[in-house]
C-alpha cells in the first residue's frame, strides 16, 4: 500500500463533499422516502426533444461535436437570449458546456488566480465556493439573509478590495428562490464597471419565474458586455438534469480562455443532447410553461403550508426550492433534517449547505408530485410539533 503523506492533493483533502448529494446518497435503497432534497424536475423530458434524440441515435450520429457545440444550437442559443437583451455571436461567444456546473468550474479556473477575491452571495448553490478555492481564490461572502435574500449594491461594493476579481450570483436563487430586482441588477453593473470586476450571472432558473416577475439578465445593461458572464442551460426548465447540457456566454477573449479549459477536460457535450436541446429551444416552449405553473402551483401549497405551521420563509418568486427557518425548533438544520429522515421518511437539505448564511434552515424542492409534497408537509408538521 502506499503510505506516502502527500500522495493525495491537500486542495482536494480540504474541500468537502457536496452537502446536497450527501443526502441525496441516503436515499438510495429508502423506496419509502420522500424527498424534497435533490433539486430535480420530475417531469420527463418533454418527448419532442426525446424524439429528436432518437432519431439522431437512429441515424448514427453519435460521434464528438466541435469543442464549442453544434452550430445550430449555438444559434439557437443565441437567438434565445435576444429575448432578454442579450446580444452574442454563436461563433465565439457561446460555449455548449457539460451542464451549467462545467460552466461554473470553467469559468472560474479562466478568471482566477491564486490570492483573488471572489464575492459570493450566500447563501448560495453548492459548487461555487469549493471550485473557487480549487483555484487558489479567496472566498468574500455576502449574506444576504437581512436582506430578504437578495444582495444589495451597496453591500457589493463595501466588500470591494483591490483583490476583488469577481462577483457571483444566482438570481432565481438556489436555494432560496428569490429573486433579484432590475433596478438592485442595475446598480451592481454600475458597481462592476466602475470597479472594472467580472458580474458572474448563474440564469439557470430564468424561465422558472412566478407572479409575473420578468427575468432580468445582470448583461443586458447598457456597458456589461465587457464585464458579464453568463451560466445557464436546459436541466431545470426543460427537465434535462441528466442529459448535461449547458452553456456559457461571454466576451470573445475571454471565451477563448475558457475554450481551452473545455477542449482539455470534456472535447464537448453529448451530441444526442445537443440535437435535443436545438429542438426544444425550437419547439418545446409550450411544455416549459405547462411545468413553470405547476411548479408555481406547488410553491403555492408548499408556502401556505409552512407559514401556517408558524416558520418564517422567504415567499420564492422562481426556481422550485423553498428556504424555510427551523431555528425555533431549537435544532441545528443538520440534525432537524437527519431526524426528519429518520423518523418521518422525509428528506430534505440543512441550508449550511449553502453556507453559513443558511444556519438555521433547511431547502425543500417542490419539484415533485402534489401528493408527495402534502404527505411530506404533514410528516414536517408532526415532527415539528414532536420537538415542541
Amino acid at each position: 500500500m502506499n503510505n506516502r503523506a502527500d500522495r493525495f492533493s491537500t486542495a482536494m483533502l480540504e474541500t468537502p463533499p457536496s452537502g446536497i448529494r450527501k443526502f441525496f446518497e441516503m436515499l438510495i435503497g429508502h423506496d419509502d422516502v420522500i424527498s424534497l432534497s435533490v433539486g430535480e424536475p420530475d417531469f420527463p423530458t418533454p418527448w419532442i426533444m426525446r424524439e429528436e434524440a432518437f432519431y439522431h441515435l437512429e441515424q448514427g450520429h453519435t460521434s464528438y461535436t466541435g469543442n464549442w457545440g453544434l452550430p445550430e444550437l449555438r444559434e439557437e442559443i443565441a437567438h434565445y437570449m435576444e429575448r432578454y437583451n442579450l446580444h452574442y455571436n454563436p461563433q465565439n461567444e457561446i460555449l455548449v458546456t457539460v451542464g451549467a456546473s462545467e460552466g461554473v468550474d470553467a469559468v472560474l479556473r479562466s478568471i482566477l488566480n491564486p490570492g483573488d477575491e471572489l464575492i459570493v452571495c450566500e447563501p448560495c448553490y453548492v459548487n461555487y465556493v469549493p471550485l473557487a478555492k480549487l483555484c487558489g481564490a479567496k472566498i468574500v461572502t455576502l449574506d444576504t439573509s437581512d436582506n430578504g435574500y437578495s444582495p444589495s449594491a451597496q453591500k457589493f461594493e463595501q466588500l470591494i478590495t483591490p483583490k476583488t476579481k469577481a462577483i457571483m450570483f444566482c438570481s432565481p436563487s438556489n436555494p432560496t428562490g428569490t429573486t433579484i430586482s432590475a433596478s438592485e441588477l442595475e446598480k451592481i453593473a454600475k458597481i462592476a464597471q466602475k470597479h472594472q470586476i467580472w458580474c458572474i450571472a448563474d440564469e439557470i432558473y430564468c424561465e422558472l419565474v412566478y407572479d409575473q416577475t420578468k427575468h432580468t439578465s445582470i448583461g443586458s445593461f447598457e456597458g456589461m458586455k465587457d464585464y458579464a458572464i453568463i451560466l445557464n442551460g436546459f436541466s431545470k426548465s426543460f427537465a434535462m438534469t441528466g442529459w448535461r447540457i449547458g452553456w456559457i456566454a461571454a466576451p470573445d477573449d475571454l471565451m477563448a480562455q475558457i475554450v481551452k479549459l473545455h477542449q482539455y477536460n470534456t472535447i464537448c457535450a453529448p451530441i444526442m443532447a445537443q440535437y435535443a436541446a436545438t429542438e426544444g429551444l425550437r419547439h418545446a416552449w409550450p411544455e416549459v410553461e405547462k411545468m413553470r405553473i405547476s411548479y408555481q402551483q406547488r410553491r403555492n401549497l408548499m408556502y401556505k403550508a409552512f407559514c401556517d405551521m408558524g416558520l418564517s420563509v422567504p415567499e420564492p418568486t422562481g426556481a422550485f426550492y423553498m428556504f424555510p427557518d427551523i431555528s425555533r425548533t431549537g435544532l441545528s438544520a443538520e440534525a432537524f433534517a437527519t431526524e426528519l429522515f429518520q423518523k418521518h421518511n422525509v428528506a430534505v437539505v440543512p441550508g449550511t449547505a449553502f453556507g453559513e448564511a443558511g444556519k438555521g434552515h433547511i431547502r425543500c424542492c417542490y419539484a415533485t408530485s402534489v401528493e408527495k409534497i402534502k404527505i411530506a408537509l404533514d410528516k414536517i408538521e408532526c415532527f415539528i410539533k414532536e420537538i415542541g
